[in-house]
């Protein structure tokens, strides 16, 4: 009989899970009492690793103080002002504004919601559509699902968002047409910096330049779905920074709390801010319940502090280079097709007669997490890792791989 819980991204007929019973730094354990070392960060986003005394606090302080009120018109509260003062300070667009909301997929959607607004009270109202690219993972909101570069992804939900239109990921000529075409109708261009549920695919040199250029070039803003890559996993805060290309808006989530309590929101760069703060009688009649939760911003400044003050930044670098090297070597020995990745977040690519999933669960087996995406297994864990669980973690999808 199945349970009650009607899990994400499941078979809904599923009888029987893993049940993780607890977690610390870079390991958990089932209630069966097997230790795993957890290879993906959770979902990507347990930059910390797991069970921080120093977050449990955070979070305790804040719900004793105030666990959260509304930030609709006209309120604040302090977490939540300081949280995005930081942010702003962090990231690399000048002068920025940040909007809070509670997930990866909210962030987009407001972003999303966002670029079509500024156009309209800049003037174009015309301007609705928005191109993102296939393989690209967008959250599962209704605009996200639509400008999902995952087909399966979007199947059986019926009619989705109109104007937001995919083109191939790998090909600038494809987007520089479909920019062409749609040039008075543009908003935006959506896009990952690394593409990372898609099956970890970095940009191609010079990708994500010729995206800011042809953005400048049909005045469609550009919108980096940063929510893998923010917050130290490519070992530095953003991956704009990391790849030297200012968007005019970035979307984050996931490492921003590691997860302790969901989080998510878009950092506006001053070009939209502008066309939204162009009407002093303009009210913008969106947000979410929990936009600025109290509680939820100060367990990311609690995170954000254990970054800094961990050297986990630069730790994502050392993490990266170990999982490359790692990976290449398996890839020489021909026991995967190749490796690919960059900063911290790596996927083994593997050969025809591989089955991703087989290896996973070989993988739980044997004490170890990682995902299966189609054709490759991913690897993000948490930057607490130590290099002695890194290289356990290599040789046991090593021995999986194996078919051992």
């Amino acid at each position: 009989m199945t349970g009650k819980f009607l899990h994400p991204f499941a078979k809904p007929a599923r009888e029987s899970f893993i049940t993780i019973a607890r977690g610390d730094g870079a390991l958990l354990w089932d209630t069966e009492g097997r230790q795993l070392i957890d290879g993906m960060a959770s979902l990507w986003y347990c930059a910390i690793g797991h069970g921080r005394t120093q977050m449990a606090q955070a979070i305790s302080t804040q719900i004793t103080t105030l666990e959260s009120y509304s930030a609709f018109d006209p309120f604040t509260n302090a977490p939540a002002d300081q949280l995005a003062a930081r942010i702003a300070d962090l990231s690399p667009l000048p002068d920025a504004r940040v909007f809070l909301c509670s997930s990866g997929s909210e962030s987009i959607d407001s972003a999303m919601k966002m670029a079509r607004l500024a156009h309209v009270q800049a003037g174009h109202p015309e301007r609705t559509i928005i191109i993102s690219r296939t393989r690209g993972y967008h959250g599962t909101n209704y605009g996200g699902t639509s400008a999902q570069g995952i087909a399966p992804n979007k199947v059986g939900y019926g009619t989705l968002l109109e104007d937001v239109i995919q083109v191939d990921a790998d090909d600038i000529e494809a987007l520089s047409l479909a920019m062409s075409q749609h040039s008075a109708r543009l908003a935006a261009v959506l896009a990952e910096p690394i593409q990372g549920a898609g099956g970890v695919f970095p940009p191609a040199p010079g990708y994500l330049e010729s995206l800011r250029r042809l953005c400048d070039q049909h005045g469609a803003y550009l919108i980096f779905d940063e929510v893998i890559t923010a917050f130290g996993r490519l070992g530095t805060w953003f991956g704009a920074t990391y790849f030297g290309v200012q968007p005019d808006m970035i979307t984050f989530a996931k490492a921003v709390t590691s997860g302790y309590i969901p989080l998510g929101g878009v950092i506006v760069g001053r070009r939209v801010c502008a066309a939204l703060e162009s009407d002093s009688d303009f009210f913008m009649r969106h947000g979410y319940t929990y936009s600025g939760h109290a509680t939820a911003c100060a367990a990311a400044i609690a995170n954000l502090d254990i970054l800094q003050t961990e050297g986990l930044l630069d730790r994502a670098v050392h993490i990266g280079q170990r999982l490359k090297s790692g990976l290449e070597s398996l890839a020489d020995d021909g026991i995967i097709s190749h490796a690919r990745g960059q900063g911290a977040v790596w996927a083994a690519a593997l050969n025809p007669d591989q089955d991703a999933i087989k290896i996973r669960d070989r993988m739980l087996e044997l004490g170890a997490i990682t995902r299966a995406i189609n054709d490759a297994n991913t690897f993000c864990p948490p930057l607490v890792i130590t290099d002695a669980q890194l290289d356990s973690l290599i040789d046991i999808f090593a021995t999986a791989a194996s078919g051992k």
